[in-house]
């Protein structure tokens, strides 16, 4: 195992590299302080970078507080899926246009303080870090567009992914993938920091955003309320292959992120659920959508012709033309013809059967065979 993985497994912050002090000690008392033995040294790590954090955080709120508070965000375009169905190639496509601007790895995970600390912070990441995803294999970098629900693990803690933190309140951090069960003070907490976050990226970039969580797929009518002329882009992947894909990832992603021991028994029915949660709600609320404003695509479409498919997009959502942004497209396809995807054994068939029968609905809406 490479020297960055093994540090990463022990010393590494998981999800919590950006998070201040005070906050970090708020969510060890929210969860009883309930730290494994195994996990101290990464406990330990997150609490040496958050006082750092928490000095940086003060100089930035002094030098950019009121600029931010002031600062206008533009309607977002929102890329919607659930996760390993070609969310983050589809982000990485619509972000090589430079009209248009998307949170760094680096901006999410430090959130607090990007503004004054990215330019020496992200050359530190790079050195640390490993170069490609322990999931799949895509290139990870500081610069790399990324997931701006990974603000939520630092900020205000409305998130499902802390469950990767905490296994054992799981169901407590589950309840903010739909907001639909959680108290309403938590759903105003969450869009607080989310303008909060934006306006911030809005300030760095003064672009229009193009942003990419897969739990955003079950929150189409609160983004709505807070941004009604949003633009969104769904891509739908055969359920078999999600299952198999999502699966991985947590057996890949938790150990590098959890606090607590971990079960990985627990991890399918994480994985049933959370899908099926996410899709009620967003073959509910799709429909608030006004028309024009929101395009649906496969997977198998975008593997098919990427080019065609991001000009498709372009062009049904009345986005600024696609010419400027095809000879980076067209080169960025050609660049990456070489990836390969993960390949997995057939699903046992007790297991494949259970997914079929809990996720009859996406086959049927999609047309996929089960």
């Amino acid at each position: 195992m490479p020297w960055r993985e093994r540090f990463l497994k022990v010393f590494g912050p998981g999800l919590l590299p950006g998070i201040t002090l005070g906050d970090w000690l708020r969510l060890l008392r929210d969860n009883r302080f309930r730290v494994a033995p195994s996990c101290w040294p990464r406990a330990a790590s997150i609490t040496w970078q958050a006082s750092l954090n928490s000095v940086a955080r003060i100089w930035e709120e002094r030098r950019f507080g009121p600029t931010i508070e002031q600062t206008q965000v533009e309607p977002p375009l929102f890329i919607l899926g659930h996760w390993r169905s070609g969310t983050t190639w589809l982000h990485d496509l619509v972000t090589l246009d430079r009209r248009f601007a998307a949170p760094t790895t680096y901006q999410t995970m430090q959130p607090h303080t990007f503004l004054t600390t990215e330019r020496a912070g992200a050359r530190i990441y790079r050195w640390i870090s490993p170069s490609r995803r322990a999931q799949d294999n895509m290139r990870l970098d500081p610069d790399s567009a990324w997931e701006d629900e990974f603000v939520m693990c630092v900020c205000g803690f409305r998130t499902p992914y802390l469950s990767w933190a905490f296994l054992k309140r799981a169901d407590h951090y589950d309840k903010y993938l739909t907001f639909r069960e959680a108290p309403p003070e938590a759903l105003d907490q969450w869009r607080s920091v989310l303008m909060w976050y934006l306006k911030k990226l809005a300030l760095k970039h003064n672009k229009p955003l193009v942003l990419k969580s897969p739990t955003h797929t079950a929150r189409i009518r609160i983004l709505l309320e807070m941004f009604p002329e949003a633009r969104f882009i769904h891509i739908r992947r055969h359920p078999y292959a999600v299952f198999q894909s999502t699966l991985h990832t947590h057996e890949k992603v938790i150990p590098l992120c959890r606090l607590q021991r971990a079960n990985p028994g627990q991890w399918t029915e994480w994985v049933l659920r959370h899908y099926r949660e996410m899709y009620d709600a967003y073959f509910e609320e799709r429909q608030l959508v006004p028309a024009g404003r929101l395009v649906e695509l496969s997977f198998e479409q975008l593997e098919a012709d990427p080019v065609s498919a991001v000009r498709s997009i372009y062009e049904e959502l009345g986005l600024p033309s696609f010419t400027a942004a095809e000879p980076a497209v067209r080169a960025y396809v050609a660049a990456t013809t070489a990836y390969q995807k993960n390949e997995f054994r057939p699903l046992e068939p007790a297991l494949r059967q259970r997914v079929a029968h809990e996720w009859r609905r996406n086959f049927e809406a999609w047309g996929y065979a089960a």
